[in-house]
């Protein structure tokens, strides 16, 4: 840092770095910080790069950890930054490029610093670091000053109260990346952590009234998705001559030489991949799922989630509820619109589910939506490249349909939306299908996939509520669609066949021998069983409520009439198989009536007349089939290590040491 340094490598021996962790106390008002701010250099674009920066500056924030007691450096360095911070708006204003540019890097220096104090030390220990003054060893200051909530609520303030120019793009990251390191001691905690004290400086004190600003701001940042400025725009140029001229107006002084150093050269910067095209919009959207999947206190609900729960339409005039004290307005319209254009990514797919599933101001805005299709294709291509998606993103995708499914609305319109050409479905070359009938073959193939690879019931059941959901509502089903339903349950048969017949030998052998445990069979049995039972009764819920808008599923149905044989008189099964045996029946006959070889037109033709002949009180009518989504007890069990996996993943400019890593299990490569 400061003016010697011309590589990463030379970190460790820079004269400044070695000051400020060294046994010498450094006072608030010394010329020192205004030559170790005065550093440029291309900012991490990778886990490489940014694994170099640690390993060469670790040595560095160890001496500090030590001398600190003694020095107070890290508390001058805090109240350096936060007198500075006070005036950044005002810079902003007046364009003030060098004030704003030693800032960023005052931030980035204590960014680096704390990151490294958190992973070795509790919050106790860090919270002291923080109040050590220039006194006896170990002495900390006496007054009630808390200087580690006062930095927090800096950056709180930072993020919510700095314009967003080209000059403060990245200093507003970089306060949004400080304080995803605030909350980080949880990664280094294999339990999920209930309490905290940067959970209580958020949740309670001077951070508490920033609430909803904080959440409205980090949703703009997301909506927005403003990209970086160009390169030169807030990073001035190295001299020519190497003089400290620019130095000399940021400080008074005209001293030190004014270089750059570069992480391996300023054309080694990575392309940045399309989701990351604007870090500023990933920072805020990461933060704030870690904001909202904070534990709640003893005596205190999560004020994030409180507001992230609350929000509702800038074109909504009702008052707030007083029960709502966080909530606040935003622009819905733009809001979806990110949403549906940002759905590659776990994190906005984790929003959308955090969203639909918690905020009925949203969810109503989006049913009432005409244009679905521009949030639902994105979800479905999801599915669809299942192979290639973690399974947290999986989930939280299909759990986005089960909620969309539970309203009959939704349900009725997604058959009213035509679709051509969908060129990412490569089974079959689809010129023209309704979103409906889209959504039955991927989520069809989700279950298909997931019994021959991964075998999660939880999967199952999830895919197949959706369907159910959506059974009554079936419409115009496509012919490809209604075949892809006959032919999940050809494999289910197939595979309750199987079973059936691995038990039954089993049960043989085991009568020669008792020594060797039997394979549970019966559980397998009992879960197809399970399994086929749904697929009939979502069949039987379209046949008993929109036969007549579905020739294509009686199609089918005749076409594979022989699989349903075996299942008329199994006892699981002999109810639910009456309307489905009568449908056959019904419809056999009038076709053998008809005569032989006749054309695929000519039999849909037939099944359509014969939709008005069937008496439709010889269908025995069932319960209607509802299933609603319910988030499992402790949800955060799940959602806080998924979160805090994307953060290790998906962070800007941040790294940290995987065998460090207790939430979660990581790779050390």
């Amino acid at each position: 840092m400061g003016a010697n340094s011309s590589s990463i490598s030379d970190l460790p021996k820079n004269e400044y770095l070695k000051k400020l962790s060294g046994t010498e106390s450094i006072s608030e008002n010394d010329p020192f910080w205004n030559q170790l701010f005065s550093f440029s250099f291309p900012a991490p674009t990778s886990s490489t790069e940014l694994k170099l920066l640690e390993e060469a500056t670790v040595s560095v924030c160890k001496s500090l950890v030590e001398n600190n007691p003694r020095t107070g450096n890290l508390g001058a360095l805090t109240k350096v930054f936060l007198s500075r911070t006070r005036e950044l708006r005002l810079s902003a204003e007046c364009q003030n490029h060098i004030f704003i540019w030693q800032t960023h890097n005052a931030l980035f220096i204590i960014c680096c610093l704390l990151k490294v104090f958190i992973c070795e030390m509790s919050e106790e220990e860090l919270q002291l670091h923080f109040m050590y003054e220039e006194k006896s060893p170990g002495s900390y200051s006496s007054n009630s000053e808390d200087l580690l909530e006062e930095l927090l609520c800096s950056l709180v303030q930072l993020i919510t109260d700095t314009p967003l120019l080209d000059i403060t793009y990245e200093i507003s990251v970089e306060a949004i990346s400080a304080m995803v390191v605030f909350l980080s001691c949880q990664l280094f905690h294999k339990e999920v952590l209930r309490q905290s004290i940067s959970h209580k400086y958020l949740m309670q004190g001077p951070c508490l009234p920033y609430t909803s600003k904080l959440v409205k701001t980090l949703l703009y940042n997301f909506i927005r998705q403003e990209k970086p400025p160009p390169p030169g725009t807030h990073v001035f140029p190295p001299q020519s001559d190497g003089g400290g001229l620019l130095y000399g107006l940021a400080s008074g002084v005209a001293t030190g030489l004014w270089t750059v150093f570069t992480l391996g050269g300023a054309s080694s910067k990575a392309a940045a991949s399309p989701e990351l095209t604007s870090p500023l919009a990933n920072q805020s959207l990461l933060l704030l799922l870690v904001l909202v999947n904070l534990t709640d206190a003893p005596d205190t609900p999560n004020p994030y989630r409180q507001a992230v729960t609350s929000f509702k339409n800038t074109q909504d005039s009702s008052p707030f509820p007083s029960s709502m004290p966080h909530a606040f307005q935003i622009n819905f319209n733009s809001l979806y619109t990110a949403l549906c254009e940002q759905q590659t990514s776990d994190q906005a797919t984790l929003l959308l589910y955090t969203l639909l599933h918690q905020n009925s101001n949203v969810r109503t805005y989006m049913l009432a939506r005409t244009d679905m299709e521009n949030l639902v294709l994105p979800i479905l291509e999801i599915l669809y490249h299942v192979e290639e998606r973690n399974s947290h993103h999986v989930y939280m995708a299909l759990i986005i349909l089960l909620i969309l499914t539970e309203d009959d609305g939704f349900n009725r319109s997604i058959h009213e939306v035509i679709l051509k050409n969908i060129t990412w479905y490569s089974e079959r070359v689809l010129t023209e299908i309704s979103l409906g009938s889209l959504l039955i073959l991927v989520v069809i193939r989700t279950i298909q996939y997931n019994m021959t690879r991964t075998r999660d019931k939880y999967l199952h059941t999830n895919c197949l509520a959706a369907l159910a959901n959506m059974s009554a509502q079936f419409r115009s089903l496509h012919q490809y669609a209604a075949q892809r339903i006959i032919s999940l349950f050809s494999l289910l048969s197939k595979k309750h066949n199987k079973v059936l017949e691995q038990a039954t030998q089993s049960l043989r052998g085991s009568l020669g021998s008792s020594d060797a445990p039997l394979p549970d069979y019966a559980q397998d049995l009992s879960v197809i069983e399970e399994v086929i039972r749904m697929m009939l009764e979502i069949i039987n819920s379209c046949l008993t409520n929109s036969l007549h808008h579905n020739p294509n599923l009686v199609y089918a149905l005749l076409y594979k009439r022989d699989l349903f044989e075996q299942f008329r008189t199994h006892p699981s099964f002999q109810d639910i198989m009456q309307n489905i045996d009568l449908v056959i029946s019904f419809f056999s006959s009038r076709l053998l009536q008809a005569g032989a070889e006749l054309s695929v037109e000519r039999v849909l033709e037939i099944i359509k007349q014969g939709v008005v002949a069937l008496p439709k009180d010889r269908l025995k009518k069932f319960p209607e089939l509802k299933f609603k989504y319910v988030e499992e007890e402790q949800p955060e069990e799940f959602f806080i290590p998924y979160v805090w996996s994307l953060v290790y993943n998906s962070a800007v400019g941040l790294y940290w040491n995987p065998q460090d890593i207790q939430l979660f299990a990581m790779d050390s490569d």
